[in-house]
């Protein structure tokens, strides 16, 4: 490797210089949305608020809001816009109706707010 590389080290981020020390990005080491470089921002899906989908997900996330920070993140990554940001304190909740129980929150979530379980029908 050369002096100073970029390479993908187990779907991690990694920066390494030398053949021994490398630097990966993780969760913990992101910068937190507000301080994110502001891009492109769709505020409203396609078709997704047409149909309600959540009926047939196997994992059914939850926001712990004692734990939530309101980073944003939860909402960011939700591809079916299933997340919403509450008025009255900042906090975000989940709609079921729409939730596809994809888990790309709470794999996003920096303080691991949003436990999940499998989905009973």
């Amino acid at each position: 490797m050369a002096k100073s590389e970029t390479k993908k080290k187990n779907s991690r981020e990694c920066s390494c210089k030398g053949s021994k020390e490398c630097t990966c990005m993780t969760s913990q080491t992101l910068k937190p949305s507000a301080q994110l470089t502001k891009g492109a921002v769709i505020f409203e899906p396609g078709s997704t608020k047409k149909y309600k989908t959540g009926e047939w997900r196997t994992f059914k996330p939850t926001i712990d809001l004692t734990r939530c920070i309101k980073c944003g993140r939860c909402w960011m990554v939700c591809p079916d816009a299933a997340i919403k940001q509450r008025k009255e304190d900042g906090k975000f909740e989940i709609n079921h109706d729409y939730c596809k129980g994809c888990l790309l929150c709470t794999k996003e979530c920096p303080v691991k707010c949003i436990p999940y379980v499998v989905e009973e029908k």
